[in-house]
């Protein structure tokens, strides 16, 4: 593991994803320059019969959101969101296939929706709804366009990249930039503030933090936001979440000044799933802060750590059934067990986790202790804090997550690009389990 050769670029830095675990230079490249160059199949452990009140569909879209699919679905067929079930949502500008649940309806309704860009077939019935305990993980088929360079070149990089990724047994389990959100990667700044009990700094950081790239619309509505000029804010403001809270705002502002109680009852306007997702949002950076540092350890210091290696103190899990990681069931790295524990993680049966910080985290011991201790030092947090009395739906017990995931990247087709001439293209496809991000596989590769 080391760092010193490319660059990592300053939006992965902010999010805290310091290095690549790879040495070899990227290929460089873009991706989704349309939306077939991403595919996402969805695995699942389910089996459908043909009774049952669910009727079970497979459903295919083509750059749709999947909340924007399923608000369709339940809009034509005239039932309530509650009916539809799912297991994950999937990237938007991709095409992507799963699973959906809908309860109590006949197939004929369904046989009569036409969605643009969007396949319904059903597969089957259930007792049991599609939910996310029924998520496997996915199987990714990516194109990455625009490669300069001979094919000679380029394969000789994916095989050595690859070649590393094996002998570390995988890569490092970053949460992805889309954790974060890709258009405005600014979500974990508003659970930061939910965190520390700041209820108006987070609405005002997601009512009036400028991202590069939106549009002059949206941007002249947030510096009149900042000024809390709301009422001229929420006229010229085109996107509908901001609105929700806005709407909430000017209407208990006509009386008196807002109160902390008037931004808890603005945010509370948001889905409870999108409120959820601050905190989640937080907890991933400090997830990536704390794998940052790890890796900073297995190369800046003389320290032989191997990033992939449990020391003790450490917290494992073992390999499930389904040769996934079981981070429900962890044990404690002692002295005795180190290297009985250390051939396991070679065989791909056990999996050294970190912290996604909550309320009942258990911190580790030894080294990863430290590191642990330093990350929530460094950003004057307590686990206690996730326990938020002023929101208490958005408190979290927290979990742990592997810090590498195993990964197998199969180079399908390697060709001229027929969007950008004179270049070539890629195709790499490759099986994640869940809540382990394609695009943090294809920053090894490219490092762009």
């Amino acid at each position: 593991m080391h760092t010193h050769a490319h660059a990592v670029p300053e939006l992965e830095r902010r999010l805290g994803m310091w290095f690549y675990a790879t040495r070899t230079a990227g290929i460089g490249g873009i991706i989704k320059q349309k939306p077939s160059d991403f595919i996402v199949r969805e695995v699942t452990n389910r089996e459908e019969g043909d009774t049952g009140r669910f009727t079970i569909i497979e459903l295919k879209k083509d750059n749709w959101d999947t909340n924007s699919v399923i608000r369709e679905l339940s809009r034509r067929l005239g039932i309530s969101r509650n009916r539809i079930g799912f297991a994950g949502t999937k990237d938007k500008f991709a095409v992507t296939t799963q699973k959906i649940s809908i309860s109590g309806i006949d197939d004929d309704a369904i046989a009569h929706i036409r969605l643009k860009d969007v396949a319904l077939r059903i597969i089957g019935r259930s007792n049991k709804p599609v939910s996310l305990g029924d998520l496997y993980g996915n199987e990714f088929e990516i194109t990455i366009r625009g490669l300069r360079g001979s094919e000679d070149e380029i394969l000789k990089r994916i095989n050595a990249i690859s070649a590393e990724i094996s002998a570390m047994g995988g890569i490092p389990n970053f949460f992805g930039v889309q954790r974060f959100g890709v258009k405005r990667p600014i979500t974990h700044i508003v659970g930061e503030r939910l965190i520390r009990g700041d209820v108006k700094g987070a609405v005002m950081t997601y009512l009036s933090y400028i991202t590069p790239g939106e549009s002059e619309d949206v941007r002249e509505a947030r510096r009149l936001c900042h000024d809390g000029d709301f009422k001229e804010c929420l006229k010229r403001m085109p996107l509908r979440y901001e609105r929700a809270i806005l709407n909430e705002l000017v209407k208990r502002s006509r009386e008196r000044a807002l109160t902390e109680s008037d931004y808890i009852a603005a945010l509370n306007a948001l889905p409870v799933n999108l409120r959820k997702l601050f905190i989640h949002a937080y907890q991933a950076y400090l997830f990536n802060l704390v794998l940052s540092k790890r890796m900073s350890l297995s190369m800046g210091t003389g320290q032989q750590q191997p990033f992939n290696t449990a020391i003790v103190g450490d917290f494992v899990c073992y390999r499930n059934e389904h040769g996934l990681a079981d981070t429900a069931n962890v044990e404690r790295v002692t002295a005795e067990k180190v290297d009985a524990i250390n051939r396991l993680i070679k065989r791909g049966r056990a999996f050294v986790t970190a912290p996604v910080f909550g309320f009942a985290t258990e911190l580790g011991a030894g080294l990863e202790g430290e590191i642990e201790r330093e990350v929530l030092a460094a950003e004057g947090i307590e686990l206690a804090d996730f326990k938020t009395n002023i929101v208490p739906a958005l408190s979290s017990r927290g979990t742990r997550r592997p810090i590498v995931v195993p990964v197998r990247v199969n180079c399908r087709e390697l060709s001229d690009d027929e969007l950008n001439p004179g270049c070539k293209r890629v195709k790499l496809s490759f099986f994640l389990p869940k809540g382990s991000y394609a695009t943090v596989v294809l920053r090894e590769y490219m490092k762009t």
